[in-house]
This record gives structure tokens, C-alpha cells and sequence, in this order.
């Protein structure tokens, strides 16, 4: 018998950080994502199997059921396999029954983007696991990797999402984002991944009183639904990534690395990596092939 999950991958347009602390966010899910294929075996094992896009083997190993029962161990140098025995440890633990009641499994991950994107490899992965155990999604992700969940969100939905934390429970709306200006957005990619735990680690140390910084945010996220002139959203990009200076006490993508640009650039997720946002009137990638970023996606390429 064989089985087959599937995940969206995820970009968080409004609320990073924030979001953490109970601010409305604003994400869309991508036409990428993470497979996850499922064939049983004997052995009381799983042989484990990870591809990326362009069909590079990233990791292959064999975990013991055992192993998976046990949890990762103090000892144990970390790893992919120390990182995935915790993950299906805790999927175990939330329902064993994909353990107890099988002989053996071969898993097979597929990317069908890059995995160094940052679109979200763990959070697919975790969603995919999840449907495989029969569990809870966002348990999962708080029992293991922890975060908000919007990713997790975004890995369920397929139409762009307002997602925030309401006494630390997961909740999702459904929104409608279709501006006529779409084919003025395009994705670029900023040559580096960006660590997750690392940015939010980062956050928790330069946190100061929020309430007013999120209000503001809350509302910027508002207008950006509900805008339908570019000027209009462009300019709410802006004020977004000054209040988030000014919380991270960080420069600016733009005033890092584009300065000259006419044009809007919102950093996404974690600052300093990964994809942002540009809003332009005329299509920016020569711009961008000249300053070396060559990954640049429009709005309809990139977006479920």
C-alpha cells in the first residue's frame, strides 16, 4: 500500500515576528511545496529518503522504530536524524498508532523547490507528518519545532490567509487577495537561507512593549487587503518594514543592499534572508541580474 501527502510551502507578507505574539498576519501559500510518499515494509524501521527540486538525495538513513519510541537522545550529535527521530517522536506521542500498529516503512520527501528557498522545508514536512499520524498539525510543530504555525496554516490552505494566535490556539481566515495590480509584484531571492529560530531567538532579546507597534501593524495589514492601487500598497510596505526596523533595530532590505531602487522592497519571515517582496511599476529584473540576485519570481509563479 502506498500513500501520498502533500504541503504548500508559505510566504508571511505582513506580521513577522509579531505574529508571534498575537498579531494578525497576512500570508499566502505557494505553488510550491513538499511531497511525502509512504510505502510499507517489514523490519520495524523506516528507510528514509529526501530529494530536492532538482532531484539531489540530501538524506538517507534508517531510523528504528525503537529510536522513534525512544525520542532523540541527549548524547546524540545533532543532526537530520536526531532533528527527524524528534519530529516523529512527537507525532508518536500525540498517536502512535502509524508505529504500533505497522511492520515497517520506506518514506520518500519530495521538494519541488530548492530546499535552500525557504519556503518552508520543516513546516511541509511536519504538516505531511501529521496527516501521515493522524495528529494535530500545530501540536506537532509546538511539540517539536515550535513557532506561530502560520506555515502550518499556509501548508493546509490553498487561498491567501489572516492568521494569528488567540490564547496560543491557531486561528485561520480565509481571505480574498486579488489586486489588479499582481503582475506588478514579483519575488526576488537574496542568495542566503535564513536560520528561523535564530531570527525569532533574536526578536525575544530586543523585545519591548508591543501593543502599540502591533496595533499599528494590525492595521497596515488591513489596508494592504484591502488595497487596489499600488501606490497605495506600496506605501503601507513601507511603513510596514519601518515599524519593524525600529522593533528589530535592524536596517532595512532596502536600505541594506538596494538603496538606489525605485521601487518598494518588503523583507518576508526572517529579515536578512530568503525572499522579499518587490513592488515596481516596470518589471526590476535587470536590475536585480545586476546586482547578482538572479532568482526572481513573478506574483503567478510563485503563488497558489
Amino acid at each position: 500500500m502506498k500513500q501520498t501527502f502533500y504541503s504548500n510551502g508559505k510566504l508571511l507578507i505582513t506580521g513577522e515576528y509579531v505574529v508571534l505574539d498575537g498579531a494578525k498576519a497576512f500570508a499566502l501559500p505557494t505553488k510550491f511545496g513538499q511531497n511525502l510518499v509512504i510505502e510499507e515494509k517489514d523490519g520495524k524501521k523506516i528507510t528514509w529518503k529526501s530529494f530536492d527540486k532538482d532531484g539531489t538525495l540530501w538524506f538517507d538513513d534508517t531510523i528504528t522504530f525503537q529510536e522513534i519510541i525512544d525520542g532523540p537522545q541527549k548524547e546524540q550529535e545533532d543532526s537530520i536524524k536526531k532533528t527527524l527521530i524528534g519530529i516523529l517522536h512527537q507525532a508518536y506521542l500525540l498517536n502512535g498508532n502509524y508505529i504500533n500498529i505497522a511492520e515497517g516503512y520506506h518514506v520518500t520527501t519530495e521538494l519541488s523547490f530548492p530546499k535552500f528557498w525557504g519556503l518552508g522545508t520543516s513546516s511541509t514536512l511536519i504538516n505531511n507528518i501529521a496527516q501521515w499520524a493522524n495528529c494535530d498539525a500545530f501540536e506537532l510543530l509546538n511539540n517539536s519545532f515550535g513557532g506561530s504555525g502560520y506555515d502550518i496554516a499556509c501548508a493546509q490552505n490553498n487561498t491567501p490567509i489572516l492568521y494569528h494566535l488567540e490564547n496560543a490556539k491557531p486561528i485561520v481566515e480565509q481571505v480574498i487577495f486579488e489586486p489588479d495590480f499582481k503582475d506588478q509584484l514579483y519575488f526576488v531571492y537574496l542568495n542566503q537561507k535564513q536560520s528561523s529560530k535564530a531570527a525569532i531567538a533574536s526578536y525575544y532579546a530586543k523585545q519591548n512593549n508591543l501593543s502599540k507597534a502591533i496595533n499599528h501593524l494590525e492595521k497596515i495589514t488591513e489596508k494592504i487587503l484591502l488595497s487596489d492601487d499600488l501606490k497605495i500598497f506600496a506605501h503601507e510596505l513601507e511603513k510596514h518594514e519601518i515599524i519593524m526596523s525600529d522593533i528589530l533595530e535592524m536596517q532595512t532590505v532596502k536600505e541594506r543592499f538596494f538603496s538606489d531602487f525605485k521601487g518598494v522592497i518588503k523583507s518576508l519571515g526572517a529579515w536578512g534572508g530568503d525572499f522579499v517582496l518587490v513592488a515596481s511599476k516596470e518589471n526590476p529584473s535587470l536590475y536585480f541580474k545586476e546586482k547578482g540576485f538572479t532568482t526572481i519570481l513573478s506574483y503567478n509563479e510563485m503563488i497558489l
